[in-house]
């Protein structure tokens, strides 16, 4: 059955005016749905250009030309009204709305290690001390031999290194920075020595292949255990508190004699015993001792002129008494959760 072009002049016309006005109802949500019923390959513009079929041949060109006519009109309202749908989005993105309460800005915060160590610091400071730093890809000498270590000594199993070649090591204590401050200025001389070190111990939740110290150095003349006792007291009650309880007792060191380590009551279980304090009510807070001969020795400074005292703490372990934290791993997994809670 055949149909004349007049009849489809007429289901034109009405197409027209359908999508005509479907196109101002057009927003975000039902342009596909739109596209779909007018514009795909099965849409009711397609199914007016399967009736060319049923066109006479001498009316077809005239059909042809009106359908095409017709496609292109709705074609471009609808990219057009898209067009504009677009502009108003993003004049609506850009919109800044004045009477709105402003937006905080998210601050960054220190590092919980980088935050022990700076309140470290800045007591030492206090005390007369300044600080150096030196590398941590170091030689045997400076991180053994001078240091009292001698070849193949036991002392040395006290360790664990990452030896680079058979002379060069990440060095596995800041004390070695001692060395090379010796080195280069003479005495007096009232320093700390902060950075990290190295040990190729197994990773775990309380031992890391890699830690934090900080280390100190005081040398004058008639430099006593007394002057020792009085520097590390006094830290001890800035950092943790003027309430605490200590006790002093002997250690050994290679680079020290005598040598001692220093306890503190458990600022958290306030000396009644804990499972952090092992339930003894004290924790080991730092190494320290007189300076051994030797080493004056190995830099050439005049053990008979010049004598002191050398101590040093690790800073993960203090950071994690103080912030309640049981797994020395957290530190470095950079979890910014946890960061956060810890500003």
């Amino acid at each position: 059955m055949s149909v004349s072009i007049q009849i489809l002049k007429v289901e034109i016309e009405e197409l027209k005016k359908k999508a005509a006005h479907q196109i101002k109802e057009i927003v975000f949500d039902n342009v596909e749905t739109f596209r779909i019923k007018f514009l795909s390959r099965k849409g009711e513009i397609a199914i007016l250009f399967e009736k060319l079929k049923e066109i006479s041949v001498s009316e077809k060109p005239e059909a042809g030309k009106l359908l095409n006519e017709l496609r292109n009109q709705i074609t471009a309202t609808f990219e057009k009204k898209l067009e504009t749908l677009n502009q108003a989005k993003t004049e609506s993105d850009n919109f800044v709305d004045v009477s709105l309460p402003g937006r905080t800005q998210k601050l960054g915060s220190l590092h919980p290690i980088s935050q022990t160590m700076m309140e470290i610091e800045k007591i030492f400071y206090g005390m007369g001390f300044n600080s150096v730093v030196g590398p941590e890809i170091e030689d045997d000498f400076h991180n053994f031999t001078a240091l009292n270590f001698p070849k193949n000594h036991p002392a040395r199993d006290m360790q664990d290194t990452f030896f680079i070649n058979e002379d060069i090591l990440l060095r596995t204590h800041t004390t070695s920075v001692q060395i090379r401050a010796m080195e280069l200025d003479k005495p007096p001389m009232r320093i700390i020595m902060p950075g990290r070190v190295y040990r190729n111990e197994a990773i775990s939740s309380r031992s890391y292949c890699l830690f934090h110290q900080v280390d100190g150095v005081y040398i004058d003349k008639k430099v006593s255990m007394a002057d020792l006792k009085g520097t590390l007291v006094s830290f001890a009650k800035q950092f943790y508190g003027s309430s605490i309880k200590y006790k002093i007792r002997p250690s050994y060191f290679p680079f020290t004699e005598p040598s001692l380590e220093m306890d503190i009551t458990c600022f958290l279980c306030k000396g009644n015993g804990c499972k952090i304090c092992k339930h003894s009510g004290w924790l080991e807070i730092l190494g320290a001792g007189m300076i051994h001969p030797n080493v004056y020795k190995s830099v050439g400074i005049n053990k008979n002129e010049w004598n002191g005292f050398a101590f040093g703490m690790g800073i993960e372990r203090i950071t994690l008494l103080r912030m309640g934290i049981d797994d020395i791993r957290m530190l470095y997994e950079n979890d910014v959760r946890m960061l956060q809670q810890l500003a």
